[in-house]
């Protein structure tokens, strides 16, 4: 796919967050065409702080969507799990999130879980494996390269995000 941009395009980004690995994916619509332009996953160092980490989290996303020229955040919406703490953690960055995103002028796009595991793999229960494996299947140039699932998940909500626009643009 061409450079998003050199071209007219809808360039989402779409975020798995956390507070020690973070994924990510950039994905760009340009007319009928559509594919994935970059993809990665973040690290923070464990021993450091929150307050810092929350920081590198900023920053790494406000750089992302000011170097692709960001028009749409594709996150997950939280479900409680076995953790409070997490689910609090999870909290603090998409309040990072929503922020970056009303300075940006970025529309967020939220999918629950289910959901993305339904349109990736088929079926709303399916295992991370399962949804990473479909990711690896749905897009070939990944190659065999083991992605972290922090990385296919922010792909997986990727193409959700894809999907939802093409389907929106061709009604």
């Amino acid at each position: 796919m061409e450079d998003p941009k050199k071209a007219k395009a809808i360039v989402i980004l779409a975020i798995d967050p956390g507070t020690r690995f973070c994924g990510y994916a950039i994905a760009a619509q340009t007319g009928n065409h559509t594919g994935v332009c970059a993809h990665g996953c973040l690290i923070f160092k464990a021993q450091k702080p929150l307050p810092e980490r929350l920081l590198e989290f900023h920053d790494a996303i406000e750089t992302l969507i000011k170097e692709w020229h960001i028009d749409k955040i594709a996150i997950e919406t939280p479900f409680l799990g076995k953790n409070a703490q997490n689910f609090l953690k999870l909290g603090y960055l998409r309040g990072i999130i929503y922020l970056l995103a009303q300075r940006h002028r970025v529309f967020i796009e939220e999918f629950t879980p289910r959901s993305v595991k339904q349109q990736i793999a088929g079926f709303g229960g399916a295992s991370k494996e399962q949804v990473a494996c479909m990711v690896h299947t749905l897009l070939p140039r990944l190659g065999p390269q083991v992605l972290r699932e922090d990385e296919t998940d922010a792909l997986a909500i990727a193409l959700c995000c894809l999907w939802k626009n093409r389907i929106q643009s061709a009604l």
